[in-house]
């Protein structure tokens, strides 16, 4: 490919979600609240899986992994989307349009094999109990965050083959709030038919087999412990349906628009914010609000660094009050 055809356009407009002036104020302030909440949010997580040795096991290292992840996603390109809210030119250049594209596909891809990993953890503590413990190793663990890195990594640069060399010599317009690969390969100079195939089955093998594994593995957990007893059953679906939704809030959108024929719908840079935004700020709240342990620590977490703080503001006003 010609170097010089590929570099023509050196910048790419962004049209964000929308142009009217009201709604992007509202948006700038509704998507700086939820921003801030998945940082803060998923840091909380991590800080209090790494601080809290009773959190010292698998399903909580993954669980921190998972909220890293789920930082990176939300960060590379919701930031960028508030800021344009108040921008009267919402441009990126190439090689930042390039880079999202880059970043985009690791950590949705790496998220997709984490959550797969995170229910075969849950699978082998409730059908292997006593085996758990030797299956579940600290290196079993890391293995598998590895995997899912390793798989992301070969999946975004598999992906950005297809679309790093593309001749782009004319339109520059993406309707969206980020550079979707399908809407950045359709504006090539030229057919990208063949192109759009190959990155169809790409996102379709990981996006399909890592739903069809997770669907599996709930399907076999809750029939291993319905054969126990119905009491148990109502507590485990329970348990699990709160994720099945995260999951399919998840892979839904991505599914929708990046294994669906390839036709540019005005819904998907909508459906985008599931993945993008949503899915990192429910994270914390499925995995984190309805399990026990985890409120605890945090509870913990927060009296450690506000409490001694209230009570040295409390002394201090005694102080005061005698003198």
């Amino acid at each position: 490919m010609d170097k010089s055809n590929s570099s023509v356009v050196s910048e790419f407009v962004l049209l964000g979600l929308c142009s009217s002036q009201k709604l992007q104020l509202f948006y700038f302030c509704f998507f700086s609240v939820l921003y801030t909440v998945i940082v803060l949010g998923n840091l909380l997580i991590i800080l209090t899986v790494t601080s809290d040795t009773s959190l010292h096991s698998p399903m909580y290292f993954l669980l921190g992994n998972l909220s890293f992840v789920d930082i990176c996603q939300a960060s590379f390109a919701t930031p960028k989307m508030i800021a344009d809210f108040l921008s009267a030119h919402e441009t990126i250049s190439f090689s930042g349009c390039i880079a999202q594209i880059f970043f985009i596909h690791l950590f949705t891809g790496g998220e997709m094999v984490l959550l797969v990993s995170m229910a075969y953890d849950r699978y082998v503590a409730i059908c292997k109990p006593l085996y758990y413990v030797v299956i579940m190793s600290r290196r079993t663990c890391t293995v598998l965050v590895m995997i899912s890195w390793a798989v992301s990594l070969v999946h975004t640069l598999s992906q950005l083959s297809f679309t790093v060399n593309l001749p782009f010599c004319g339109p520059n317009v993406v309707d969206s709030f980020f550079c979707d690969l399908p809407r950045v390969t359709k504006l090539a100079c030229l057919d990208s038919y063949i192109i759009e195939i190959l990155i169809v089955v790409n996102s379709g093998i990981l996006s399909l087999s890592t739903f069809s594994l997770l669907v599996s593995s709930y399907i076999i957990i809750l029939v291993t412990v319905w054969l126990k007893s119905s009491a148990a059953m109502a507590k485990a679906f329970s348990t699990l349906a709160s994720h099945i939704a995260v999951v399919i809030l998840f892979f839904g959108p991505c599914i929708f628009i990046y294994v669906w024929p390839f036709t540019i719908s005005p819904l998907d840079k909508f459906l985008a914010i599931f993945y993008t935004v949503f899915t990192p700020i429910l994270n914390p709240i499925i995995y984190t609000l309805r399990n026990r342990d985890m409120k605890a620590a945090v509870r913990k977490i927060v009296n450690h660094y506000l409490r001694p703080r209230r009570i040295s503001e409390m002394s201090l006003v005694v102080k005061t009050s005698f003198h």
